[in-house]
C-alpha cells in the first residue's frame, strides 16, 4: 500500500487548473498517465492531512477542528495522542481522492507491467475504478480495542451550507494489524457523492469523525477541493 504524505509539487505550466475531478476528462488522464510514465512532473491526485502528534501539535498543522463535545477534547488528543485505553482510538491520517488517483495506480502498474495505456484505454473503465462523481475517503486509524470496533466509526461530510453527507459506501482496506499492546491499527475507507449534496469541485469541506470511544467528541478536519485532481 501506498504511503501518502502530504503534496507539495511543481505543476508543469501545460496543466489544467487544479481543482478535484468527479469525472475524467481526456486531457487529466492524458496528465495523470504521463506522469506515471515519467514524461511530466507528478500531479496531486490525492490530499491527506497527518493527525500524528509530535510536539504537541499535528504534524500538518492547525487542521483539526472540535465539532462537538468542547475544547478538552482537542486539548486531551493532543496532550495524550496515544492513551487509547482512557480515549480510545485516534484518527491517524486522512486522505481523499478521486478517479485522477485510481488512474494514477492503474497507469503505475501498467508501466510496470511493460505495457503501454492510453488516455482512450484509461477512459472507457474509469468508472469501474471509482463510480462518476464519488470521492474516496482513507481513515487510517490507530489504536483501536478490537476489529469489531471499526464499524463504530461514524463519518461524514460537511459542506458550505452546512449540510452533513453521509458515505454511499464503507468498507477497509486489508492493512490492519496489532501493535506491541495488542491495539489495533489500519485504515477504514469511505465513499461520497458530493456533488448530490451542492459541494462544488473546488469547494472547501470538513470532514466529521466521531470514533469508537463513548464520548461527546466529535471532530473536523478541513478540506480544500481545489488541491487535488
Amino acid at each position: 500500500m501506498r504511503k501518502y504524505a502530504l503534496l507539495s509539487l511543481v505543476l508543469l505550466t501545460s496543466s489544467p487548473a487544479l481543482a478535484w475531478i468527479p469525472k475524467l476528462d481526456d486531457s487529466t488522464a492524458k496528465n495523470v498517465i504521463d506522469a506515471a510514465y515519467g514524461r511530466r512532473d507528478t500531479l496531486p491526485t490525492y490530499l491527506t492531512d497527518d493527525l500524528t502528534v509530535q510536539d504537541g501539535k499535528f504534524k500538518s498543522g492547525d487542521v483539526v477542528k472540535v465539532f462537538d463535545g468542547g475544547d478538552t477534547c482537542l486539548s486531551d488528543w493532543l496532550s495524550a495522542p496515544t492513551a487509547f485505553d482512557k480515549s480510545g482510538s485516534r484518527p491517524a491520517s486522512l486522505t481523499l481522492s478521486g478517479q485522477a488517483d485510481q488512474l494514477s495506480f492503474q497507469a503505475a502498474d501498467a508501466r510496470n507491467s511493460f505495457k503501454n495505456l492510453t488516455a482512450a484505454d484509461a477512459l472507457k473503465d474509469s468508472a469501474s475504478r471509482l463510480p462518476d462523481g464519488q470521492i474516496r475517503l482513507d481513515l487510517v486509524v490507530a489504536g483501536l480495542g478490537d476489529l469489531k470496533q471499526r464499524a463504530a466509526y461514524l463519518v461524514r461530510l460537511k459542506g458550505p451550507d452546512g449540510k452533513l453527507l453521509a458515505p454511499v459506501k464503507s468498507s477497509y482496506v486489508n492493512d490492519w494489524k496489532a501493535d506491541a499492546s495488542g491495539k489495533q491499527g489500519g485504515t477504514l475507507v469511505y465513499y461520497f457523492e458530493p456533488q448530490k449534496n451542492g459541494i462544488n469541485a473546488n469547494d472547501k469541506v470538513d470532514i466529521l469523525v466521531r470514533t469508537e470511544a463513548a464520548s461527546n467528541c466529535a471532530y473536523a478536519v478541513n478540506f480544500d477541493l481545489g488541491q487535488f485532481y
